[in-house]
């Protein structure tokens, strides 16, 4: 595969889990953007929707740390031959209450039984995760310069220092209306943002796009 800079980039297998709670809302609209750039470049990629599995938050029981599946019986364990094919995840999620929505922290919490004991660890931690890439896909109704401070500092931190995922860019699509439940993103520029980001993630060559906030 070759992209627009003429540099040969390897095929990926992407895995979007998106947290949003409607079929055509914002953020639905905003990764199927992510996910037809990316198959334009010639990657691979597939969505988990979480409004359409169960999965339940952790319950810290630890029975995954003797060498057991998860023991809660929803649909998690289902989707872990997912996680593990794929080279990166692409968490998308609606803003709700300034931070990822309770569906997706969910997910991301159910991660701690993919984890195998590190003796040494970095950071202090005690578990060492399939090294993977990752990105953030969010939208908001608004967009002041705090509006996804919060949700920014949980991936940062979480996901990619603890968990220890490769990041690979951010897009914080702020501005896509009121939150009467009507998705207003197509009036906006960021699905063609979120085209791009899919199609040139691998290639080295374009910096993520961010909404420009207002101050």
């Amino acid at each position: 595969m070759t992209p627009t800079g003429g540099t040969a980039v390897e095929s990926k297998n992407i895995l979007v889990v998106v947290g949003g709670g409607r079929a055509r809302g914002n953020t639905a609209q905003l990764t199927d953007a992510f996910i037809e750039g990316a198959k334009e470049a010639g990657h691979r990629a597939e969505k988990i929707s979480l409004q359409s599995v169960l999965v339940q938050g952790c319950t810290g029981c630890n029975a995954c740390r003797f060498g057991r599946p998860c023991v809660q019986k929803d649909d998690f364990n289902l989707l872990v031959p997912q996680i593990l094919a794929a080279d990166l995840i692409a968490f998308a999620s609606p803003l709700y209450f300034w931070t990822i929505s309770a569906k997706l922290k969910a997910f991301i919490e159910r991660f701690y039984c993919l984890a195998q004991q590190d003796p040494d660890p970095p950071l202090g931690r005690y578990e060492r995760y399939p090294a993977k890439d990752c990105a953030l896909l969010m939208t908001a109704a608004d967009n002041n310069f705090w509006t996804f401070e919060q949700a920014v500092s949980y991936y940062r931190f979480a996901i990619v220092r603890y968990i220890g995922l490769h990041d690979q860019g951010v897009l914080l699509a702020g501005g896509c209306g009121s939150t009467n439940g009507r998705p207003q993103i197509e009036r906006t520029d960021h699905l063609q943002a979120a085209r791009t980001f899919g199609k040139t993630i691998y290639d080295g060559c374009t910096a993520p796009q961010q909404a420009a906030p207002d101050m």
